[in-house]
């Protein structure tokens, strides 16, 4: 590719867009194995989705992905990149226009945190100014400082060189991500942290995520659908984390789930996608003036689940529902969180 191809098709933060990914009829099978890693799995990822693939250990669920950029091939079926097959791609070339971010990062040591960025960029021929703007921007974007463009990986805590393995992932604007327990060896602070941080930036650059965890709650929390597999590498389950947690499938996936699905329900929505009543009981509109209480208080982004802790911690008493400015809007009740685990399942996020 000449630079002007490559300016075209992985430019500025968002312009390659997202690209669809598609499961068919995909197996492996390792010689000597008892039985096969991964078992005619069919699914389509939708483009700019966070799939997370999740199952008990030894289900195939990093093998599946792992197949996705070929370091892994396939025994049969096929798999489908923005409508184009990988079994025919050179393998080099298809991992360079795939994000990739693994559980160990696998920064080089020796190289600066700009180079560590610009790897795949330096590899398809961007000219030095294009990729010292883009480091730039990438840092900016998973939210460390400049200065950190001339640091070298020892000079950053866990969490800090996390968020340079994502921005190396992004760095020549891949429309799919593949992401291999990428929060799986930080501590459970940061791990939030980062999980938050990572959803932001999905929300502005929506791309393609394949998401690998063993974490039932971190993929509740991270994956617009779950693909919930078995051992053997089948497929029980594909659906949004909402379907799961209200339908499981079978006997298999409520136990994997847990029994506490209803609570992992409530942390999916928050206090401002509920109605709120007044001190009477009454429904609040907007233009409603609702007097202040002596109530607990919580925000609109509150989630329903934490909600529900606070209750539990005051005798089941209604929360007071404040704005940014600390002004009351409404009440937010036991009966309403009861309707909100009844209410209809919605198509997604």
């Amino acid at each position: 590719m000449t630079e002007s191809q490559i300016e075209q098709s992985t430019g500025a933060a968002g312009r390659s867009g997202a690209a669809e990914l598609e499961f068919r009829n995909v197996s492996k099978h390792y010689d000597g194995a008892a039985q096969p890693a991964i078992t005619d799995l069919s699914l389509t990822v939708r483009a700019g989705e966070v799939c997370v693939l999740v199952g008990p250990s030894g289900c195939g669920k990093t093998t599946a992905m792992r197949m996705v950029n070929r370091m892994t091939d396939l025994t049969s079926g096929d798999i489908l990149v923005g409508g184009r097959s990988v079994t025919g791609r050179d393998p080099a070339q298809l991992r360079r226009e795939i994000g990739y971010v693994i559980q160990q990062i696998g920064l080089f040591p020796h190289l600066s945190i700009a180079h560590n960025i610009t790897m795949v960029p330096r590899l398809l021929g961007w000219a030095k100014p294009r990729m010292r703007k883009r480091a730039e921007e990438l840092l900016e974007l998973v939210g460390l400082p400049a200065e950190m463009a001339k640091r070298y990986p020892s000079q950053l805590s866990g969490g800090q060189r996390q968020r340079v393995g994502v921005a190396r992932a992004l760095a020549a604007d891949p429309p799919l991500m593949l992401m291999d327990e990428p929060f799986g060896a930080i501590d459970p602070i940061n791990r939030e942290n980062l999980q938050n941080q990572f959803l932001r930036l999905q929300s502005e650059i929506r791309k393609t995520v394949v998401f690998v965890t063993h974490d039932i709650d971190e993929a509740i929390k991270m994956g617009d659908r779950i693909v919930i597999l078995r051992e053997g590498g089948h497929l029980v389950q594909y659906d949004t984390p909402d379907n799961i947690l209200a339908n499981p499938a079978d006997e298999f996936v409520a136990q994997f789930v847990g029994a506490d699905r209803g609570l992992k329900r409530l942390a999916l929505k928050t206090v401002g996608e509920i109605a709120l009543v007044d001190a009477a009981g009454r429904p609040v509109d907007g233009a409603a003036q609702v007097e202040p209480g002596t109530s607990q208080t919580v925000t609109a982004d509150t989630s329903l689940r934490d909600a529900l802790s606070q209750m539990m911690s005051d005798s089941m008493a209604p929360l007071m529902v404040v704005d940014g400015d600390g002004a009351p809007c409404g009440y937010v009740t036991l009966d309403a969180l009861h309707e909100a685990l009844s209410s209809p399942v919605g198509a997604g996020r």
